[in-house]
């Protein structure tokens, strides 16, 4: 019993089907990559309240931590004062920095600068950082 060879026009039939589910793969996982990257992320639920160690934050001093999923700030400007902050420079999404000299932060990407209450000083950002809101819980700081 021995078969025949496969005539040309069905390797190619083959070969289509083949490199069409590969494509089609191929195609599913890149974009399932890209619907991810562009969806939003989820900003409620667990993680809606970050709590801080007031002893972290002396006054005139920041605290960077995480805050849904973004870096964040906290600071005490004057004594009893807390105000915390979004880190993401308004105007390309950079990460800020505080430059203990000037009580100030400063965007290391292209010098945008902002006040100790998210305020722009300087520079290209468009609006002033984003603001959360803080509650005092005893020893703690209660931010979100």
């Amino acid at each position: 019993m021995s078969e025949a060879p496969a005539s040309p026009n069905e390797r190619r039939t083959f070969l289509a089907i083949i490199l069409a589910a590969i494509g089609a793969v191929t195609a599913g996982v890149f974009g399932w990559s890209i619907f991810r990257f562009l969806s939003p992320v989820e900003r409620s639920g667990e993680g809606s309240q970050v709590r801080v160690a007031r002893e972290l934050v002396a006054i005139g001093t920041v605290h960077f931590f995480a805050f849904q999923g973004r870096p964040a700030v906290v600071l005490q400007p004057r004594a009893g004062e807390f105000v915390a902050l979004s880190a993401v420079c308004t105007h390309l999404g950079c990460i800020i920095k505080w430059v203990q000299e000037t009580q100030e932060f400063l965007c290391p990407c292209h010098a945008g600068r902002f006040g100790n209450s998210g305020q722009v000083l300087g520079g290209p950002p468009p609006r002033a950082l984003d603001t959360y809101p803080v509650t005092l819980d005893g020893d703690d700081i209660l931010i979100g």
